[in-house]
C-alpha cells in the first residue's frame, strides 16, 4: 500500500513538474540570441558554393539541434550561417572589408593584392578589414579550349575569343597574370567577361574559342564540356609557367590527375589557395568557436564530402599561407591546437 501510494505521488509530482521543465528548456533556448552569419561564395557551378554550404551547415548552432549537444561540433550557440552566391573572389573581399558579408571564400592571390592595395584594388585602396580564418585547399587554373579551335598552348590564344572571367571574379585576376607571363596581352585576344556558366555555354556552341577558370578540380561545367567532347584542357607549362611562379608568392605548381576529368590525361598547371576570410568586426570568441568546429574530427566527413577539393582541408596546413593577418580568434585556436607557436607574429607568405 505504501509503495503504491509513493508511486502515485511520484507520478502526480512528475506530471505537475513536466510543463515546468518544458517551460524552463524553452526559456533557456529563447535566451540564446540568434546571430546571422553570411558567407559569400561564388557561382553555383563552381567550387566555392558547395564547400561554403558544407561549412555553413557545420558551424551553424541553432537552439535545439541534437548534433550540437556534443561540445565543439557546432559553432557558437545561436549562430545561423548561410551562404550566398557571388561573382567571385574580388567581390567577396570587397564585401567582407565593407562588412556586407561576415565571411567569404577567396583566392590567395586576390587576397594578397587586396591587403596590399595592388592590381584591381588600386582604386579601392588596401582592404584593411580582411582577416584570415583558414587556408583551405588548392584551386587549379583551368584553360579550356573548344575542341575545334586548335589551341594546344597558352600562346595559341592570340587572336582567339577568350573568356577571362567577370571583373569582380578571382579568375579575372589570375587570368591576367597568366596571360602576361606568357606575353599574351589583352590586346592580343578578343576578351570576354561573361560569368563562367555563360562562357561555358558559349564555348559549347562555338561562340568562344577558350575560357580560363580558377576552381578546385573537378569543376562540374568543365567536366561536362570534356565529357561531351566539346573542349580540351590546355596545359600551363614551359617558360611561361616558370615566369608566372617567379612573379607570385601565392601561386604554386600543380597537376590535375588523369582520373579527375573524362577523356583527359594528366595536365600540368598552377594553383592558388582557397582561403576562408572573415571581417575583423567578428568577435574573437565567435571566430575561435567557428575554427574549433570546422576542424573538429566529427565534421571531417561532411566537409570532405562537399567536393573533392575539400578533402585537402587540414588543420596542419590551415595557417601556412597567410597573405592577410590571421584573425585573433583563429590565431588563438591554432596556437592551442599546436600548429602555431605562441610567439609567432603575422608575416605574409613568401
Amino acid at each position: 500500500m505504501i509503495a503504491r501510494y509513493l508511486l502515485r505521488v511520484a507520478v502526480v509530482f512528475g506530471a505537475v513538474l513536466a510543463p515546468c521543465w518544458g517551460w524552463f528548456a524553452s526559456a533557456t533556448q529563447a535566451q540564446v540570441a540568434r546571430t546571422a552569419f553570411v558567407i559569400a561564395t561564388g557561382p553555383t557551378g563552381g567550387t566555392y558554393f558547395p564547400v561554403g554550404e558544407a561549412i555553413a551547415a557545420i558551424i551553424s548552432h541553432p537552439p535545439g539541434v541534437y548534433r550540437c549537444e556534443v561540445r565543439n561540433v557546432c559553432g557558437p550557440a545561436g549562430l545561423i550561417a548561410s551562404v550566398r552566391t557571388s561573382p567571385g573572389a574580388v567581390a567577396n573581399v570587397l564585401a567582407v572589408n565593407a562588412h556586407r558579408a561576415d565571411a567569404a571564400l577567396a583566392q590567395s592571390d586576390v587576397v594578397a593584392d587586396a591587403v596590399a592595395g595592388k592590381g584591381v584594388f588600386r582604386r579601392e585602396h588596401a582592404q584593411t578589414h580582411v582577416r584570415l580564418l583558414a587556408d583551405l585547399f588548392p584551386e587549379e587554373v583551368h584553360v579550356i579550349a573548344a575542341a575545334k579551335a586548335h589551341i594546344r598552348s597558352i600562346s595559341d590564344l592570340r587572336g582567339k575569343r577568350v573568356a577571362i572571367g567577370p571583373p569582380a571574379s578571382g579568375t579575372a585576376v589570375t587570368a591576367r597574370a597568366l596571360l602576361a607571363a606568357y606575353r599574351v596581352s589583352l590586346r592580343h585576344i578578343r576578351a570576354n567577361a561573361d560569368p563562367a556558366d555563360a562562357a561555358a555555354e558559349k564555348l559549347a556552341k562555338g561562340q568562344l574559342d577558350a575560357m580560363i577558370f580558377v576552381g578546385g578540380a573537378p569543376v562540374p561545367f568543365i567536366r561536362e564540356l570534356l565529357e561531351n567532347g566539346k573542349a580540351v584542357l590546355v596545359p600551363v607549362e614551359g617558360t611561361g609557367r616558370l615566369r608566372l611562379l617567379r612573379r607570385s608568392s601565392v601561386l604554386s605548381a600543380a597537376t590535375i590527375p588523369a582520373a579527375v576529368y573524362p577523356n583527359t590525361g594528366k595536365v600540368d598547371t598552377v594553383a592558388v589557395q582557397a582561403l576562408f576570410i572573415v571581417s575583423d568586426s567578428i568577435a574573437d570568441s565567435t571566430v575561435y568557436a567557428i575554427a574549433k568546429s570546422l576542424f573538429n574530427p566529427a565534421n571531417r566527413s561532411a566537409l570532405a564530402g562537399s567536393h573533392r577539393s575539400a578533402q585537402a582541408i587540414r588543420l596542419q596546413s590551415a595557417a601556412v599561407i597567410t597573405p592577410a593577418p590571421l584573425h585573433p580568434g583563429a590565431r588563438r585556436f591554432y596556437v592551442e591546437a599546436g600548429v602555431l607557436p605562441k610567439s609567432r607574429e603575422h608575416a605574409p607568405h613568401k
